[in-house]
């Protein structure tokens, strides 16, 4: 009996020396483990104990072993609400659960596709030139042989500048031919990729901003078949070998001749009459081009008997519209992670 006494003694100093170093809720269960355990706790001894005591020592020890059982069951409580407390006060950080993802940044679809359109005229030995977005009436629109009274020079269609009737909203990016042509002399082989504005209401096909690209070679003994040559080989590197192309004949103020160019519809190639983007047709307009006006040419003091040119244009957003067979052009500026997501790996 003295000898169960003296264990129930040491159990208790036991207890309390390994009480003081829990710190987490593992702990604080092998602890429990350790002495409340049914098969090896220290108390599930004690009490198998009894059995080689006397049924006059029975009770005596049983009531010290209850009061030791309550005393940890009460201790052990107590660990617990202390942990709890400091867990709410400090969240403890489990390393080994995996760690959140960041999600990257990515370039945006119509960046990415200028890109591409860049990539290809490099390989044809064009330059990028950049311009300024607010323009004077003079590049916009006098120096590209747009009358006084074009349509285009409406406030119904540019977006002018409150206060100022010579600044407006660059509605294309042809005024950069002008100041590059203004900059250097012949021979000239640029591209001018950049936002333009107009006073668009935003539907399916249109938007009042919106990116273009313009392409501008100036040469000795430049040809509309060097014009034909160079956008079919463009087009077909954009689009695919076996796209059919087609001239048709146009008007542009800056050009003569000029001409609209079509592509054969790349999502139902003409075999859809009920089809939404070529409208049942089996053709795309994708840009106008034309040989530059000789009185342009003129304007920026390059000789026209000496030197001819071509030029051509395209929206950027659209022909994406095409390339990647999406409906609607909003869709690139709606913002719709979703939607901006299934370019990342293109």
């Amino acid at each position: 009996m003295e000898e169960l006494q003296e264990k129930i003694k040491q159990y208790q100093l036991k207890f309390d020396e390994a009480a003081k170093n829990v710190k987490s809720p593992n702990e604080l269960q092998e602890l429990r483990v350790q002495f409340l355990g049914r098969k090896r706790g220290y108390l599930t001894k004690l009490i198998d104990s009894l059995r080689d005591l006397s049924p006059e020592e029975r009770p005596l020890i049983g009531k010290e072993i209850n009061e030791l059982k309550k005393y940890i069951t009460s201790r052990l409580e107590e660990i617990n609400q202390n942990l709890a407390a400091e867990t709410r006060k400090t969240p403890r950080i489990d390393i080994t659960l995996p760690g959140k993802t960041i999600p990257l940044g990515a370039p945006h679809p119509i960046v990415k596709f200028q890109e591409e359109i860049e990539n290809i005229f490099y390989q044809m030995g064009f330059s990028v030139e950049d311009g300024p977005e607010i323009e004077t009436d003079y590049y916009n629109f006098e120096a590209l042989n747009f009358p006084p009274h074009h349509p285009a020079r409406d406030d119904w269609d540019t977006i002018y500048i409150e206060g100022r009737d010579d600044l407006l909203l660059r509605t294309h990016t042809s005024p950069v031919q002008i100041r590059a042509m203004e900059k250097r002399k012949p021979p000239i082989r640029i591209i001018i990729p950049g936002r333009v504005f107009r006073k668009e209401t935003p539907d399916p096909t249109h938007l009042p901003m919106f990116f273009q690209v313009e392409g501008l070679v100036v040469d000795v003994g430049i040809t509309f078949a060097h014009l034909k040559g160079t956008l079919e080989s463009f087009l077909r590197r954009l689009f695919s070998e076996r796209i059919k192309i087609r001239f048709r004949p146009s008007f542009f103020p800056f050009t003569e001749p000029s001409a609209e160019v079509d592509i054969s519809c790349t999502v139902c190639l003409g075999e859809d009459k009920e089809c939404r983007v070529c409208r049942g047709s089996g053709w795309i307009e994708i840009l106008g081009a034309g040989m530059v006006d000789p009185q342009v040419l003129k304007n920026v003091n390059i000789d026209p008997e000496k030197y001819s040119g071509f030029a051509f244009g395209m929206g950027i957003d659209r022909t994406a519209m095409f390339v990647y067979q999406i409906s609607d052009m909003r869709s690139f500026y709606e913002n719709d992670l979703r939607f901006l997501r299934q370019f990342l790996k293109q």
